[in-house]
Order: structure tokens, then sequence, then C-alpha cells
């Protein structure tokens, strides 16, 4: 047999080989991509949320450490506005209106005035606080006034006035004169304010 012949029966041979290992590699690759590439891709997902939920966990920690911190803060806070008594401490509602009718009255009297009427508005209750309102009416002259104005709002609990009127008395008619004498006094119409908070249910 010579070379040539020799030569050709061996190609067909090394040319099937170079097939089965071409096939074996596309194999692998296949297996490569069909399992251990989606393998390797969950894992990293797996890694990246675990790593997401150690960092959570930590934030977690750290605020938790700071938690009794936070409530004695709060704790101080509570009782420092407890102690200024700035909201009205009665149980109720109407306690509180009858609390805030009864200041005001004295005030006015203390100071001259004379009240004509007070009355107590419906309560109007807005997240955890209730707004006392009476409406007030009397008169004075403007020094009055000042005493009583100056009484409310210095006062604890915190009362705020807010829709002031305030008009001058008419004079009365001079028999003598006809005229009509010049009076200082004045009629006063306000709201008085106050805020209590509501219990905890």
């Amino acid at each position: 047999m010579s070379k040539d012949k020799k030569r050709d029966a061996r190609s067909p041979a090394l040319h099937q080989r170079w097939i089965a290992v071409g096939l074996l590699v596309i194999a692998l690759l296949a297996v490569i991509l069909a399992i251990i590439v989606p393998v390797v891709s969950k894992e990293m997902e797996l890694r990246e949320t675990k790593n997401n939920l150690v960092f959570r966990l930590q934030q977690y920690e750290r605020i938790l450490a700071k938690k009794n911190t936070v409530v004695a803060s709060m704790d101080n806070i509570k009782q420092r506005q407890k102690q200024q008594g700035y909201f009205n401490s009665q149980e109720t509602d109407a306690l509180a209106s009858a609390e805030m009718q009864e200041f005001i009255k004295k005030a006015i009297v203390d100071a001259g005035g004379q009240l004509s009427s007070t009355q107590a508005l419906p309560v109007n209750n807005k997240d955890k606080f209730s707004r006392i309102t009476i409406r007030v009416r009397m008169t004075g002259n403007s020094e009055v006034l000042r005493a009583v104005l100056y009484k409310i709002e210095t006062s604890k609990p915190l009362i705020i006035i807010d829709q002031i009127d305030i008009r001058p008395t008419r004079g009365k008619r001079n028999r003598t004169t006809r005229q009509v004498d010049s009076t200082n006094e004045l009629n006063v119409n306000f709201q008085a304010v106050s805020f209590m908070r509501k219990p905890a249910q």
C-alpha cells in the first residue's frame, strides 16, 4: 500500500475523531450553559440578597441599640411638657370648659370689669388634642381690658385669645344738655381657646 493510500485511509478516521471531539466540546458547553451558568447566577443573586439582608439587619440592630435613649428622651419631653403646664389637665372636656370659664370670670371681676356672658362652644377634636373654646362678652374700660388680656394670655394652662371684637359703649343722654355723654366703657367680645390632650384609648 502506498503512502498516499495510507494517508487517505487515515484521513476519514482522523476527521471522525475531530468531529467527535467537536461534538464533545459542544456537549460540554451546552451542559455548562444549561446547568452551571444558571446555578452560578442563582448563587450570585442569593449572595447579593444575603448581603442586603445582613446590611438591613445591622441597621435594625443600630436602631434598636438607640431605642432606650429615644424612649428616655421622649419621656423627658413629656415630663417637661407636663411641668410647663401648657395643656389643660382636667379629665373631661366639660370640666376643662368649666374651669376656663371660672378663670376668665375671676380675671374680669378682679380687673374691675363686668362679665356679660360666657358660652361654651362645641369641642373640636383633632389628632390627639381637644380644642376647648369659650365665647366671652364683657364690658370695661381700656385698662380693664388690658389687665384681662394680660391675665388670660399669661395663664397656665395656656389660653389663646381669638376673634376679638372691641366697640365703644354708647353713652347715656344728658337730660340737661340733651347731648350723649361720651364714655370710656368698651363692649368686648372674644373667644378664649385652651387645649387638652385626649386620654389614651
